[in-house]
């Protein structure tokens, strides 16, 4: 079966994900949030689906014998698959608290707010198609990728011009 298809369509709707959460908080009427309000409001739903995953991880652990004591995953395993997720999840974080305060700056703080929620449903919607379907996985990469950088080039432009 070819995967590209369904991995293609996952990276468009992310793509359009990715339109609606940075361009929607910046609708007129909508109120001004300080950077240094909105930042930690905007990295704490993400933190708590971090803590989901470290979570179930360590519940994984505690219950199988065969990993207890830190062994390796068994490659494809549910808890193999939940540690991709999480690494995968930690590369995203890291981009996002590089970006962000920049965003913050440029386009507001309720943008980066919006985005921190966006990005807590994209990482779960990531994580569940991933247990069902590695090629499932597209849309929760792609609409927690995309806002970050269309807001990191946004940004650059607003502050360019």
């Amino acid at each position: 079966m070819n995967k590209r298809p369904t991995i293609v369509i996952g990276m468009i709707a992310g793509a359009l994900w990715s339109l609606a959460v940075v361009w929607a908080p910046q609708m007129p009427g909508l109120p001004f949030l300080p950077p240094q309000l909105a930042l930690p409001g905007a990295l704490f739903a993400p933190g708590l689906v971090m803590i989901a995953m470290i979570g179930r991880l360590a519940q994984r652990r505690f219950f199988d014998d065969t990993i207890i004591d830190g062994e390796d995953f068994e490659p494809q395993s549910r808890a193999w698959i939940d540690q991709r997720v999480l690494s995968n999840t930690t590369e995203q974080l890291i981009l996002a608290l590089v970006i962000w305060p920049f965003v913050a700056l440029t386009l507001g703080g309720v943008v980066v707010v919006v985005m921190g929620f966006a990005f807590a449903i994209a990482r779960l919607a990531f994580w569940i198609g991933y247990h069902v379907s590695a090629p499932l996985r597209g849309f929760g990469f792609a609409a927690t990728f995309y806002p970050t950088v269309l807001a990191a080039v946004w940004s650059l432009v607003v502050w360019l011009f």
